[in-house]
């Protein structure tokens, strides 16, 4: 899928690489599909620029929603706290191939139980304090745990300290982005 050439077949709203900027991308514009991590899509537009487009609205682009961003059909009895570090593994930066959490950018996930459902409370941080994909990566873990049946309520608070260093990352992490 990386290079496919797509032609928007309909307006869709988009965020821009990297300060994380809504933008409304008219029917007719093209553009490179550049990579395809967390059921969001990577594109570089005909003018050069990066946005991110979430899978849901794959169809803009002439393809098909993919499966990391259907919702899966399990019950909210079902629940498992581990079932929110799966989700938090399909969130990506949309510059960075690796997900959030072998870049060691989640430092914590609390589940606490209301009479409604489950809170989850999410404490990570970012590669840079000055990163504009910062809202965007938040409001993408939000509404991914959001989805998962038995919650009621997801918060994320991202803070800078311990900063980020690459020693957060997994070792698979480490490999896959050269820093052995």
């Amino acid at each position: 899928m990386a290079g496919e050439e797509v032609i928007f077949n309909r307006e869709a709203e988009v965020i821009q690489i990297p300060d994380g900027n809504t933008l409304v991308i008219p029917i007719g514009t093209g553009g490179y599909v550049m990579q395809l991590l967390g059921g969001n899509f990577t594109v570089r537009l005909d003018t050069g620029h990066l946005i991110r487009i979430r899978g849901e609205d794959a169809d803009a682009i002439g393809l098909e929603i993919p499966d990391e961003a259907k919702r899966d059909a399990i019950s909210a009895e079902d629940f498992d706290v581990e079932r929110v570090w799966d989700e938090l593994r399909t969130c990506y930066d949309p510059e960075i191939p690796v997900n959030i959490v072998d870049l060691g950018l989640i430092y914590g996930c609390e589940v606490i139980d209301l009479p409604r459902g489950k809170r989850v409370d999410i404490t990570m941080t970012l590669t840079a304090p000055g990163c504009g994909m910062g809202q965007v990566l938040k409001d993408d873990i939000e509404y991914k745990v959001m989805r998962i049946p038995g919650v009621f309520d997801a918060h994320v608070e991202v803070v800078f300290d311990p900063p980020w260093t690459p020693d957060k990352m997994t070792e698979e992490a480490q490999l896959e982005l050269g820093f052995f």
